[in-house]
């Protein structure tokens, strides 16, 4: 047994629609090396290379970062006696158990995808996690969270209900949609940037985040609760500094490929043999306060067995490491007992995991009674329903990003209004209000057809010449006014590009030092229409190991040829998350650094070493500079306001643009033609109905927009 600016505004209308997209695992591209939040992956699949869970170096990396968070084992020694208490006070009680409620709300994280495109999963995909939590955690029967006979399974007796009142007070459904700039996350960004934007409070909410990793071995994490109690509470331990952890990060993280099951759907983005929703059953285990049935003392990648490392739970059979596959393992002869793979707290396929044990049980009872953030959530009302009225809109705002000039439009950005049916009614028509930098209201139409906690976003298209806001507010829902103010209105900032820098040179010096993990890196260079020219990694590592000193890695010098008029971006990746300034576990030594330069040396493009998963920079070579094309006045139209015919001039110097696109009023496209020679700048706009349009002129990658009257 184990021991214990001037403006213009046009509009667009998207309707979000359903589309079914595949993703699979690969193999691993460094099968010996992983590292994950910057320190040594504890274990890995062997035959695939996938990180079942990181919530071991998560725990590492959140000590590190803060000192007076409890170590492993002040950790057990806080909560140890609390166990033995409970353990005594339920033996010695007739009281009835009381199943605890807990209120959770699932991000969606997405880079604008409609619903259904991955990795924004369908509600489907995520309430059908919230019934395999729901079976695991209540042993129910008929279910395969039910179908253990082992006389030691126990209902753990929590019940997950998706959040039915958001943080204002506001109806939803639990499912928080959040459209960010990143396509992928790293670990670093995820907890650096991700988790404090998006939160909800973690004293009223489980918060559960579905993503699209950077490093797409990785399955998910948690975060493990600890003593965040002061010294007057009864059970604090005495000379021991504590911290509640961040609640800034507190929650679990999936994958959005293992959010779900497949029992329970069709359209989901699940894959083999992680689709039954077990993943996010072992992580809230970590985030209620269990460890790993082996207790992270062997590992079978490193073929190394520890039958000595505790779990702390006596009912789960010695495991000197962690099991993969659903074949019978006894790790451990010495002890009495098989590895327990059907554990959830093991690392096996999900379709044998079926049991969390009594003491497991006992372990999550006493976190819940005395973890505070965990504690406060037994008397959360959030997964309460509020009375709901027949017409509600609930407006948002996406987030902004920036724009890369190559293949944008400088001073134009656009703002996605989303549009959220909160009503018992279907939605079928809204009016909204928008101002730009509080400048007059513009009215918004909006039709179409949202059930209930459905959405809708339509764009709204910006000409500035610097970053502002916008506001947007609700008018009226089906035509009468919106019967719930508190959701309907929304401000948030937008950005536009910026020009990039132009060099009048062609030819680049490009040095790259790699960091000891040069799997990790890869950069390329595009060209405007995001054709590679250049690119390099993942490379070959050199760690050996912490105590060791490795080969600092060869210089890589390039010569870059590019070529004129045109803009290029350059972008390096760390799949790590954290760049590639220095070696883990070596004292800061064999930093890692690349430049961009000219091949003299004496301008610098780019340089850098510190980042997290990414960096990027746009420039142009001896091309056309965007302002000068833009803000010239040699580029005009006459007659204007015109009847029946519009020229365009374009000064000579500029040459014959490449195209044209006309526009109405709400951003629609009217026409647009290629430009072959002077003749076609010649518009015939007889056809056209009398108002106010706008007519965009391209050259290369750059474009200038102007208004226009037809009588």
């Amino acid at each position: 047994m184990k021991q214990t600016a001037s403006l213009s505004i046009k509009i667009i209308l998207i309707i979000t629609g359903v589309f079914y997209l595949s993703n699979t695992y690969g193999q691993d591209a460094n099968p010996t090396v992983k590292t994950v939040f910057g320190k040594l992956v504890t274990s890995k699949n062997p035959k695939n290379g996938l990180v079942r869970c990181a919530t071991t170096e998560y725990e590492q990396y959140l000590q590190e970062k803060d000192p007076k968070r409890m170590s492993n084992t002040q950790f057990e020694a806080w909560l140890t006696p609390l166990v033995k208490k409970y353990k005594a006070n339920r033996i010695n009680s007739k009281t009835a158990a009381t199943v605890v409620i807990i209120p959770v709300v699932v991000h969606v994280i997405h880079s604008g995808q409609d619903i259904g495109v991955a990795p924004n999963i369908t509600d489907e995909q995520v309430i059908s996690q919230i019934t395999v939590l729901n079976q695991d955690y209540r042993k129910m029967l008929g279910t395969p969270g039910g179908t253990s006979t082992n006389p030691v399974a126990a209902d753990v007796e929590i019940q997950f209900v998706l959040a039915q009142q958001d943080p204002n007070g506001n109806p939803t459904n639990g499912i928080d949609r959040v459209s960010l700039c990143e396509s992928s996350w790293s670990e670093i960004d995820i907890n650096s940037t991700l988790k404090p934007a998006t939160i909800w409070d973690p004293n009223l909410y489980m918060n559960m985040w579905s993503l699209k990793f950077t490093d797409n071995t990785l399955l998910g994490y948690a975060q493990f609760p600890d003593n965040n109690f002061s010294p007057s509470n009864p059970n604090y331990l005495e000379g021991l500094d504590t911290s509640g952890g961040p609640s800034s990060t507190d929650g679990v993280v999936s994958s959005y490929d293992v959010f779900g099951s497949s029992n329970f759907g069709n359209n989901f983005f699940l894959v083999k043999p992680y689709d039954k929703g077990r993943t996010m059953t072992h992580e809230v285990g970590h985030w209620l306060g269990l460890r790993h049935i082996w207790g992270d003392g062997g590992s079978r990648d490193k073929n190394t067995k520890d039958c000595t490392a505790s779990d702390y739970c006596a009912d789960t059979p010695q495991s000197g490491w962690e099991n993969y596959e659903c074949v019978t393992s006894d790790s451990c002869p010495a002890v009495a007992g098989n590895d327990m793979i059907e554990n959830y707290m093991d690392y096996t396929n999900d379709e044998c995991m079926n049991i969390f044990t009594q003491n497991q049980k006992e372990r999550i009872v006493v976190i819940m009674n005395n973890a505070a953030r965990r504690s406060s959530l037994k008397t959360s009302t959030k997964g309460a329903a509020i009375t709901l009225v027949s017409n509600d809109v609930e407006v948002k705002l996406y987030e902004s990003c920036p724009i890369s000039i190559c293949g944008g439009v400088t001073n134009q950005t656009t703002k996605t209004v989303v549009l959220y049916n909160r009503g018992t009614t279907t939605l079928t028509s809204a009016k909204l209000n928008y101002s730009i930098n509080g400048g007059s209201n513009v009215e918004y139409n909006w039709s179409g057809t949202l059930a209930t906690n459905k959405y809708a976003t339509f764009n709204v298209i910006i000409n500035s010449t610097s970053n502002g806001f916008i506001s947007v507010s609700v008018v009226t829902a089906n035509g009468v006014t919106d019967q719930r103010s508190s959701n309907n209105a929304a401000t948030g900032t937008y950005i536009v590009p910026n020009s990039p820098t132009n060099y009048t040179f062609n030819t680049y010096k490009f040095t790259l030092q790699q960091d000891y993990f040069g799997s990790e890196t890869t950069w390329n260079i595009k060209d405007g229409s995001g054709v590679i020219k250049f690119s390099g990694g993942p490379y070959t590592d050199t760690y050996v190991d912490d105590k060791s000193v490795s080969a600092i890695p060869a210089l890589i010098t390039q010569t870059w040829t590019l070529d004129n008029n045109q803009c290029y971006t350059f972008t390096i990746n760390d799949s790590a998350g954290d760049g590639i300034c220095c070696g883990s576990g070596l004292g800061g030594s064999g930093n890692g650094s690349y430049s961009i330069k000219s091949t003299d040396d004496a301008i610098t493009i780019k340089s850098g070493s510190s980042f997290t998963s990414k960096q990027s920079i746009s420039f142009t070579t001896n091309t056309l500079a965007t302002l000068e094309f833009e803000n010239s006045n040699d580029i005009f139209m006459y007659p204007n306001p015109t009847k029946n015919t519009l020229n365009i001039r374009v000064s000579d110097s500029f040459g014959i643009p490449n195209n044209y696109i006309i526009y109405n009023n709400l951003g629609q496209i009217i026409a647009q033609k290629k430009v072959l020679s002077a003749s076609d700048l010649t518009i015939n706009t007889s056809s056209l109905s009398n108002g106010v349009y706008y007519i965009t002129v391209e050259k290369d990658d750059h474009k200038k927009s102007i208004p226009f009257i037809k009588e």
